[in-house]
């Protein structure tokens, strides 16, 4: 336990040693193997199983962990409020934040990813466009990327009650507010209006994607 426990704070600093770790606890639990996976039923080792499989493991061996796990760690998604968590067989009435927190890490995550946001970060985000003023939790982003010229958006309900609705958000940190056009699914053109030092934009909470991107570029992309 003295590697394994701290596999995943070693994994951007020392990945060898984190990798020391994680492989001395898939061939404990009999993750590499083909048979059953021991350990599961317990959920601090299901959880740095897991977490651990979202930095390390490859594709196939990630999802037979998290195949086997599936049984134990209580995955719950409440549609109400759009909450997706894991009881881990607990019977708590709130589900464990930390263990939580560790077990989407462990799936959000594909093999190096945890080690690149520090070793080799995104900094131009903090210059590039960015949206502002969602109303979350009632929306989510399942999509916000900006690609150079042009955001691509997508807002994902809630709930049910919320899906479908309209939703106003704002796009910042930008050169100029002039000439923004936002582009429906459909293909229709919506000319925004100048704001000053953002632009301001309706788009529909049903996970399809708009785009936004100055007129200009528009232009000179035709062209």
């Amino acid at each position: 336990m003295g590697i394994i426990a701290p596999a995943w704070y070693f994994a951007p600093q020392k990945n060898q040693i984190a990798a020391a770790g994680w492989n001395a606890a898939a061939l404990a639990s009999g993750t590499f193997g083909d048979g059953p996976i021991t350990g599961l039923d317990d959920p601090g080792t299901a959880t740095t199983l897991l977490q651990l499989a979202g930095e390390f493991a490859d594709p196939s061996i990630k999802q037979r962990l998290w195949d086997a796990a599936e049984e134990h760690i209580e995955p719950t998604w409440e549609q109400s409020t759009g909450e997706f968590t894991f009881g881990l067989k607990l019977n708590e009435h709130h589900p464990r934040g930390q263990w939580n927190a560790r077990l989407m890490a462990g799936w959000v995550c594909t093999e190096g990813a945890w080690s690149r946001i520090f070793n080799e970060p995104n900094l131009v985000k903090f210059d590039e466009p960015t949206v502002e003023g969602v109303d979350f939790p009632t929306v989510a982003l399942s999509e916000a990327r900006w690609d150079g010229d042009t955001l691509h958006i997508a807002a994902h309900p809630q709930n049910s009650e919320a899906s479908g609705t309209v939703t106003l958000v704002k796009l910042v940190n930008i050169a100029s507010s002039r000439g923004w056009v936002l582009t429906k699914p459909g293909g229709e053109k919506v000319r925004l209006e100048e704001n000053g030092d953002h632009v301001e934009f309706e788009i529909t909470v049903d996970n399809q994607v708009f785009t936004l991107q100055r007129e200009e570029i528009m232009k000179v992309g035709n062209c």
